[in-house]
């Protein structure tokens, strides 16, 4: 029996990707989460961070800055409007989005959830430049 379910990301423009999957890692607030076939329905919201999809010995990676997720019937959903595949994602484009987000995280008129999604966001494109 397979182990593989339909995942697809949608933004409002287009549809970024539909395939199969038999895991995919996305970044919740309530952490990163993993999900398999079979899981428990779910809607979530999402942060900053990285979608891994994995298929067999097969793994595509996707930067994401919100969004949200619903699995439901070995379905994934999920919606958002910055899915950046990292096989398109430069090392100067990303040094430049985290000199930016630098910027906004130490101006004092920033909110304190600002400053958590800014945080996440330059870590997560630290970690992909590395």
């Amino acid at each position: 029996m397979s182990e593989n379910f339909t995942v697809e990301i949608i933004s409002p423009d287009k549809s970024i990707l539909k395939s199969e999957a038999t895991e995919v890692t996305i970044p919740s607030y309530e952490g990163e989460m993993g999900i398999l076939k079979d899981h428990i329905p779910l809607i979530t919201f999402l942060r900053p961070g990285m979608i891994v999809i994995k298929k067999d010995s097969e793994e595509k990676k996707f930067f994401i800055e919100d969004g949200t997720v619903e699995f439901s019937k070995n379905n994934l959903l999920i919606l958002t409007s910055t899915a950046k595949s990292l096989d398109h994602l430069d090392k100067n484009y990303i040094d430049k989005i985290i000199e930016i987000s630098q910027e906004k995280i130490n101006k004092e008129e920033v909110s304190d959830k600002e400053k958590y999604l800014l945080s996440y966001k330059i870590d997560t494109l630290r970690e992909i430049n590395k």
